[in-house]
């Protein structure tokens, strides 16, 4: 996990400012609150927020861990991938890794989530469908290091992510692109 207290954050009501109040009143239910109309929809529902991609790259990864040594674990991954793949063939999904690889600890594979409504209905899916698995869930904005940290989220039980390796792929990676040459390491 990212210690918060080296991040700055905007103020959520930038953009925001200058409204006049919300209002105190409650929703038939009695507990939650009525918001007032807004003009139109917010963006979000068409395209993720910046600093989040909206290209080629992908707006959201999703790791599905397992454990490579428990045979129930590679047996259910397996599946899973191929559910995946035939449920959402739209989502860019590779390999599954029998390994370790990169920073991930233990065997995984990656599902590339490119639009909000992909995201809406592909996570939500797999909150049920994901079994004994784990699965880590970050945005891709450019800072490799936050994406896999301050700003991830786990579905089931977080493992530890070698993010001083990480930190020296992202170098590898830097020097080489000043050489000119192109790498294609999976993180």
């Amino acid at each position: 996990m990212a210690d918060p207290s080296i991040y700055t954050y905007p103020s959520p009501l930038e953009g925001f400012e200058n409204l006049p109040p919300l209002p105190d009143e409650k929703n038939a239910d009695g507990k939650s609150y009525v918001n007032p109309p807004a003009a139109k929809p917010s963006p979000a529902y068409k395209s993720f927020v910046p600093p989040i991609t909206n290209d080629e790259r992908g707006g959201f990864d999703v790791h599905i861990y397992f454990q490579q040594n428990i045979e129930s674990e590679v047996k259910f991954a397996t599946e899973l991938w191929e559910r995946i793949r035939r449920e959402f063939p739209e989502l860019r999904v590779y390999r599954v890794w029998d390994k370790p690889v990169g920073p991930h600890p233990i065997a995984m594979f990656e599902v590339n989530l490119f639009t909000p409504a992909q995201f809406g209905a592909f996570i939500p899916w797999l909150v049920i469908n994901r079994g004994p698995l784990s699965a880590l869930l970050h945005p891709n904005t450019g800072d490799d290091i936050r994406d896999h940290t301050q700003r991830a989220t786990w579905l089931g039980q977080p493992f530890p992510l070698q993010i001083g390796l990480l930190r020296r792929m992202l170098q590898r990676r830097a020097e080489e692109a000043q050489n000119g040459q192109q790498t294609n390491q999976l993180i």
